[in-house]
């Protein structure tokens, strides 16, 4: 098995997922060691079906949602979708950063199933599980094209990013911001730049996503200062600061989310504990069992999200007294649905109204 140079990579691995039946591993066999290959990314296309995914989840805002891309090149050590990687057959480990998929047909695909008579308008979140902003976006445009789609039919988006790509877009996004049609979150785990560096290696740094936080708002587009997720015991002690910067920055609604850590990502982010921060690793972990009772994760509804017990009770208490202090809102108004337009599609006969 070739071995790879992983430097500006988060994940310590490549383990299979958790459908392969064969694990592989580098050893040395005594001949001598080759030198590590540099890990560069790879992109394949895809052309799916549809390309609007519903859920009937409590914990989230919204029901259907649209991902432009496969995989993600940030990289952060802690998404909680590395896992969906393992149903393409790779790794949730360093293919989820560096064995990317494009759905270049996605936007034609969108029209398609907007247009369908029994569509039923509501918010359609964009960039829920990889980033529709990372550096892909920047050579093939899918995210500009998709909201391009929307816009033209008066279709309501929310997006969530760290990629400050998304300025590009303020011309689409301010045009819908004045219909109410859009708003957009800005995640920001940590203002301390080396352990941003470290945990989400090819992300904007915090101050670069404050700064599109601001740019953002002085175009008149809603934003959302995204405190997630909290790591207790490294990252948590930065709530306040976040917040604070984020209204600073233009911000006028917050959230939070507590670190999750489904099927690989765990052992993922064991990995990457021990390699950076093994004097913290036991604390940290042992703060995640106690919210979990005793699990490093639990996936149950309502509870997956924030965790239970003392030590999330005092966060959410914290954010709390935090957006009070800040004038800052966790919840927004309603975006608009009367305004939608089904596309009209080549070849189809138009409305006379």
């Amino acid at each position: 098995m070739t071995e790879f140079d992983a430097r500006g990579r988060a994940a310590q691995s490549n383990r299979a997922g958790r459908f392969e039946t064969l694990q592989r591993d580098s050893i040395d066999d005594g001949w001598g060691r080759e030198a590590p290959s540099v890990l560069r990314t790879h992109v394949r296309l895809e052309r799916p079906r549809s390309v609007i995914s519903y859920n009937r989840s409590p914990d989230l805002p919204f029901d259907r949602a649209i991902n432009p891309y496969r995989g993600c090149e940030h990289g952060c050590v802690y998404c909680f979708a590395r896992p969906s990687h393992a149903y393409l057959g790779l790794s949730p480990g360093l293919d989820f950063e560096s064995r990317l998929i494009a759905r270049p047909e996605a936007p034609q695909i969108l029209e398609r199933e907007l247009a369908v008579k029994s569509y039923k308008v509501a918010t359609l979140a964009l960039g829920t599980n990889t980033d529709p902003y990372q550096a892909l976006e920047k050579t093939h445009g899918i995210t500009r094209r998709i909201l391009q789609v929307l816009q033209a039919c008066q279709h309501p988006v929310a997006i969530v990013t760290k990629g400050a790509l998304i300025e590009r877009d303020i011309d689409i996004l301010k045009d819908m911001a004045t219909r109410n049609l859009v708003r957009v979150g800005i995640s920001v785990t940590t203002m301390d730049p080396k352990l941003s560096r470290l945990m989400e290696p090819r992300a904007p740094s915090p101050a670069r996503r404050l700064q599109t936080i601001e740019r953002l708002a002085n175009a008149g587009i809603p934003v959302r200062i995204m405190a997630s997720p909290m790591i207790p015991a490294l990252s948590d002690h930065d709530l306040e600061a976040i917040l604070e910067a984020g209204r600073d920055a233009g911000a006028a609604h917050a959230s939070w989310i507590m670190l999750r850590l489904p099927r690989e990502v765990s052992e993922l982010f064991q990995e990457w504990l021990g390699t950076h921060y093994p004097d913290r690793a036991s604390r940290i972990l042992a703060r995640l069992r106690e919210m979990h009772g005793g699990a490093l994760y639990d996936a149950a509804w309502g509870k997956r999200m924030r965790g239970e017990g003392p030590y999330a009770e005092m966060v959410a208490k914290r954010f709390a007294i935090a957006v009070r202090r800040l004038g800052l809102k966790t919840q927004g108004a309603a975006l608009r649905t009367d305004l939608f337009r089904a596309p009209v599609l080549p070849g189809a006969q138009m409305s006379l109204l």
